[in-house]
């Protein structure tokens, strides 16, 4: 008779530490998350492919990658540490992390992203109050007005538990029933940033659209959105926000600026919190997840 196919016997370790390598794209991040040595969980994750016969990682400059085969190894690993979570839970007659935790976001990325995303994590962690603050002002996390940031661009901060979770791409919007009109001009009106603004996207409009009339300043990416929607003109916006407005089109409109990395940052003392390790956990398998939508490879049709 011919042999049996046997299924490889998996180690519970090797899915852990490959899970942890997954979620934080870095062998160094991970170390520090499971308090393992690097060459451990290097060492863990090629003898789980080893025995998969294929491979759940792939290795680039920005850290790790999931293949296709890793993300579903990755769905199963959690589901199991679900699982396993709740047997703990319901052994020790504990319900889960219980109390507030204070995340603070550009306006933009909180109310055109966050808001609608979070109901997730309060289905699975009822206990949690998380309060989102959403300001131009940079909240301190060394001064401990706030448990969590979210943030665009590199920190400075090395003292700081920082995650890169995705990157936010940009491109030119316009509304559908005005595009043909208003590309056909020489130079179409433009919606922008009020002329107070510090970011990067403003400084880059400004350099390049010197002489385009601006026929609506807001220092509100959602009012420069329902702006252009409405007619005002054709304006530059996160590929996520436009995304929450169906009546922009992404338009061929030139150059485009860089694209913006989204970090979320702990302090270190804060991260070994449960209520607030969840929460950062949370919010960095969400912008996983959703990386097509915010850096504009699911884009609205031309």
């Amino acid at each position: 008779m011919p042999a049996e196919k046997r299924t490889p016997q998996l180690d519970w370790d090797d899915l852990r530490h490959f899970a942890a390598l997954a979620r934080h794209g870095s062998l160094a991040a991970a170390s520090r998350a499971l308090g393992t040595a690097r060459s451990t969980i290097a060492r863990r994750v090629e003898g789980l492919e080893r025995r998969l016969g294929r491979p759940l990682l792939v290795r680039t400059p920005d850290g790790f990658r999931l293949t296709d085969d890793g993300s579903t190894v990755l769905a199963q690993a959690t589901a199991m540490e679900e699982a396993a979570l709740v047997v703990q839970r319901r052994l020790q007659g504990d319900d889960g992390p219980k109390g507030p935790v204070r995340l603070t976001t550009s306006r933009s990325l909180a109310h055109g992203f966050l808001v609608d995303r979070l109901g997730p994590l309060h289905d699975r962690h009822p206990g949690l109050d998380v309060e989102l603050i959403a300001e131009t002002r940079v909240l301190s996390l060394s001064r401990s007005e706030a448990d969590i940031a979210i943030r665009l661009g590199r920190p400075a901060d090395s003292d700081l538990l920082a995650r890169k979770a995705a990157t936010v791409g940009y491109a030119f919007f316009a509304p559908a029933r005005k595009r043909d009109a208003l590309l056909s001009r020489e130079q179409p009106p433009l919606v922008g940033y009020g002329a107070d603004n510090q970011t990067a996207e403003a400084a880059w409009m400004a350099s390049r659209f010197p002489s385009h009339r601006f026929i609506f300043r807001s220092n509100s990416l959602q009012a420069q959105a329902a702006a252009a929607r409405a007619g005002y003109g054709i304006v530059l916006l996160p590929c996520f926000l436009a995304a929450s407005h169906p009546g922009l089109v992404r338009i061929p409109f030139g150059p485009l600026p860089p694209e913006r990395e989204v970090w979320i940052l702990m302090r270190r003392d804060s991260a070994r919190v449960p209520r607030v390790k969840v929460v950062g956990d949370h919010l960095f398998e969400l912008f996983r997840d959703e990386r097509g939508l915010l850096s504009g490879s699911q884009a609205q049709g031309e």
